[in-house]
């Protein structure tokens, strides 16, 4: 599946001066990570957000946001957005917000003993 190259560089202008971001081709799009923790994307079309749980559930009534179900089972904590959600600057700023708002604090994982 190809993905809107055009919107991973909207992403990109905006998140490459944060400090732990970083750039992974994954789900057949384009993943962005921020210490290692994915925080949006793009699939296809859309944008991919991890906003968490509750975040998600107020989001989802609003127009241009769907539950990310990729699989058949929708991801708790993810949505993704329809274009016209981040159309302009100033909507893709509030998702990326969003989305690295809600990574930030989440607890680092543990490293697991191999």
């Amino acid at each position: 599946m190809a993905f809107d190259e055009k919107l991973a560089k909207r992403i990109d202008s905006v998140v490459s001066r944060k400090r732990g971001v970083t750039q992974k081709k994954m789900f057949g799009g384009m993943a962005f990570m921020l210490d290692k923790k994915m925080f949006c994307g793009v699939l296809g079309n859309n944008f991919v957000a991890r906003i968490g749980p509750e975040q998600a559930a107020n989001e989802l009534k609003s127009p241009n946001v769907t539950p990310m179900d990729f699989t058949g089972r929708p991801m708790k904590g993810y949505v993704y957005v329809a274009p016209a959600g981040t159309n302009t600057d100033a909507k893709l700023h509030r998702w990326i917000d969003l989305c690295v708002s809600f990574v930030s604090d989440l607890t680092p994982r543990k490293k697991s003993r191999k």
